[in-house]
């Protein structure tokens, strides 16, 4: 099932704030010492949850298959010629054989944050095989300027007018009519948003204005504050809140990446740069795990989690029923 932007973040946030040291850059194989926070729990048997990671994997590339074998027929169709693209990559290399395991001396010490290095990264293809490869590629070449245009607004859709852009902080609700090809597509698989809908979008803006409130709830601010005192004690200040320290580094190594493109880098970033900075990652991560052992930080924080989630669901409890109802229909 797609979802909107909007459910994308709730969901991805509950995930994400549950796995708190790791952030949203963990696998879905981390420690099992994370506890499934009752939103998440709630969800999980409409997104996929009761699946292993086989059958969640085998799962998508059939969703694929059938979205791309459409797009395809309503390419055909708009006089295009257009091959479905079936490279999705599995995330099952990343950690095969090793467990993704941010709460250990041991693992972070090797890969820190796992940003820089992880978990069978040196399995990972390189070169011409790892690179993504688009099948389409050689026949758009092939076409004039303009019909490149048209290629891609059959595609993807018109692009959208500048005026017609949302503010900021206002959401955009999804239009398959709008979406081209791919559009046409996922309405004639019968995918349906439920969080883009009229009926569910009081709870879509109460949950998310629940994560935005939970990070500044007065418990998890002490918290913050005596894990960044932690910090500066020991010689990495400047951190007001916990997650701003990985959050340090994968802006740092964005930056690499921006640089390298700008250069016209077709390798990536210079190793060397990389290099330091994964060292720079490790020494960061190693504090940070000690001020959070230090402070009890996982163990706080996931009870103020858990109790502020159970508060929503209890506040919203027939909404969310509904709601995932209507998530298990369309899965």
């Amino acid at each position: 099932m797609r979802l909107s932007p909007r459910i994308i973040t709730a969901l991805t946030t509950t995930m994400c704030v549950s796995a708190l040291f790791v952030g949203c850059a963990a696998p879905a194989e981390t420690s099992a010492d994370i506890e499934e926070s009752p939103l998440s729990e709630f969800f999980s048997s409409a997104s996929g949850g009761d699946l292993s990671p086989e059958e969640q994997e085998k799962k998508f590339a059939e969703d694929e298959r059938q979205r791309e074998e459409l797009v395809a027929q309503c390419m055909t169709e708009e006089g295009f010629e257009y091959t479905p693209n079936l490279q999705s990559a599995s995330m099952s290399m990343m950690t095969d054989g090793e467990e993704w395991d941010p709460e250990s001396r041991e693992w972070v010490s090797q890969y820190g944050y796992g940003m820089i290095n992880f978990p069978a990264r040196d399995d990972m293809p390189t070169g011409d095989e790892g690179e993504y490869v688009d099948a389409n590629a050689d026949y758009v070449e092939s076409l004039s300027e303009s019909e490149q245009m048209a290629f891609n607004e059959a595609l993807h859709g018109a692009p959208m007018n500048p005026e017609e852009m949302p503010e900021e902080g206002e959401s955009m609700e999804w239009d398959w009519t709008t979406a081209g090809c791919y559009g046409w597509a996922e309405n004639e698989r019968g995918v349906e948003d439920p969080s883009a809908s009229e009926e569910h979008k009081p709870l879509m803006d109460a949950m998310t204005a629940f994560y935005e409130d939970m990070g500044s709830s007065p418990e998890l601010a002490d918290l913050d504050a005596a894990w960044s005192s932690c910090m500066a004690d020991a010689g990495q200040p400047g951190f007001s809140a916990q997650v701003d320290a990985q959050t340090s580094i994968n802006e740092e190594m964005n930056a690499l990446y921006e640089d390298a493109g700008e250069m016209g880098g077709e390798t990536g970033p210079d190793e060397a740069a990389m290099e330091e900075l994964g060292e720079k990652e490790i020494e960061l991560a190693l504090t940070d795990l000690e001020c959070r052992e230090k402070t009890d930080y996982q163990e706080k924080r996931q009870d103020v989690q858990n109790e502020q989630e159970q508060q929503f669901i209890d506040d919203h409890k027939a909404e969310l029923e509904a709601f995932r109802a209507d998530l298990e229909q369309g899965s």
